[in-house]
């Protein structure tokens, strides 16, 4: 009982940190969550971006956020020693955003799960920003997510992170 009282709270935390966020998280419109997802038009691309920019619009490229962002409890001996909240997002086909809106909870799922298992194997202690531990974490996230939406994704960007230790 007191190995799962400890993971029990933090469940429960994280789910009412989740729950308080959307439930205070402001409404938004079909127009600004279009505005958000689309692709910036050639012409403001070529005057305005950098050249990885241009060669992703030319190839038909388009970014994603995924709407909400990932709580994952860092479990010590006894309890909850920190958390990682992580905003994600998806680089797909061009026209491939209702797509990945379509399969998210399923996505989501698979990325907790790679995120849980990168937690697990001490991936979040230490420096765990650098190059290489990203590196990892980034291609773990796309190889879970190229069952799921297929040759349309072809990376996963870490658009935010940050530990809170307890």
């Amino acid at each position: 009982m007191r190995k799962i009282l400890p993971i029990l709270l933090a469940l429960i935390g994280t789910g009412a940190g989740v729950g308080a966020g959307l439930f205070l998280m402001p409404e938004k419109t079909a127009e600004e969550h279009a505005a958000v997802d689309c692709v910036v038009p050639t012409e403001e691309v070529q005057h305005a971006a950098p050249k990885d920019a241009e060669e992703d619009v030319a190839a038909g490229r388009e970014y994603v956020k995924l709407n909400n962002q990932f709580v994952i409890p860092i479990v010590g001996p006894d309890r909850v020693q920190a958390l990682v909240v992580a905003s994600l997002s998806v680089e797909v086909a061009t026209g491939s955003t209702e797509t990945v809106y379509a399969r998210e909870p399923k996505l989501r799922d698979v990325f907790l799960q790679v995120l849980f298992d990168h937690a697990n194997i001490g991936g979040f202690e230490g420096t765990f920003t650098s190059g290489d531990r990203m590196s990892i974490l980034r291609n773990a996230l796309l190889e879970s997510a190229k069952p799921i939406l297929g040759t349309d994704v072809t990376d996963v960007l870490i658009t935010e992170i940050a530990r809170q230790d307890s």
